[in-house]
């Protein structure tokens, strides 16, 4: 008589850390703080249009040339952004998957609406949203130049970010954008705290200032930059 075979297999460590809520909103957490730091290192580096397009330009050259001789041309550039498009695809499947697992264990609404959760609470769903069609809006406007107003210049990024500001939906799609991303900021950042383990009742107004500060910043940041073209400070 055949030996009967066992072909079940204990889940990995990995699947199970995925399949569980805490497991997804540690990855939720790890993966914003990423972007966040992506985020910050983005802005300064396009206030260098203040400092004319010389400037500007140089630094999106650099961006493609660093690591050279020991990585090649643009090598650098694209590892960080196989590791961006990666943290924004596990952030956007773990936050679509709690969401769902959160909308199944409460079928019924809520009679009331909890008194004293904050806008940026609400409206974090549809600020990732936002967000997400921002990015590809972004890309196809000044990395691709697929919508890109007034004829893209491979290799003048100080004149595209001209043109994409000299209009009002650029503008428009722009700043809309980075007040989601201000209050997806601040909420975000004060969520991965406490979810990695680092808020006390010590720490938790630190936390609380640091992520109000970060979200303002950010914010204003961004928006310098059309609104410094609007107004002819950048031209």
């Amino acid at each position: 008589m055949a030996l009967a075979t066992r072909t079940d297999r204990r889940p990995s460590m990995t699947r199970t850390l995925w399949d569980s809520s805490l497991g997804k909103k540690t990855v939720m957490a790890v993966s914003g703080l990423i972007m966040l730091l992506y985020l910050v290192v983005h802005m300064i580096g396009n206030l260098k249009i203040f400092f004319g397009s010389g400037e500007f330009n140089h630094y999106a050259h650099w961006l493609r040339t660093m690591g050279e001789p020991f990585l090649h041309y643009e090598w650098a550039l694209w590892i960080v952004r196989v590791v961006l498009v990666a943290a924004v695809v596990l952030h956007a499947v773990s936050a679509y998957q709690l969401s769902r697992r959160d909308i199944r264990a409460r079928p019924a609404k809520y009679v009331h609406r909890k008194p004293r959760a904050g806008y940026a609470t609400r409206t974090m769903r549809w600020g990732g949203i936002i967000l997400g069609l921002f990015i590809v809006w972004h890309i196809l406007d000044l990395t691709t130049g697929t919508v890109h107003p007034g004829g893209f210049q491979s290799g003048h990024p100080y004149q595209n970010v001209i043109d994409t500001f000299s209009t009002w939906y650029g503008n428009t799609v722009y700043i809309v954008a980075m007040l989601a991303l201000g209050l997806h900021v601040q909420h975000g950042f004060w969520s991965a705290a406490q979810t990695l383990g680092a808020g006390n009742a010590t720490r938790d107004r630190v936390l609380k200032t640091i992520a109000n500060v970060l979200a303002a910043v950010l914010t204003l940041g961004f928006i310098c930059v059309p609104v410094a073209v609007m107004t002819g400070v950048v031209s």
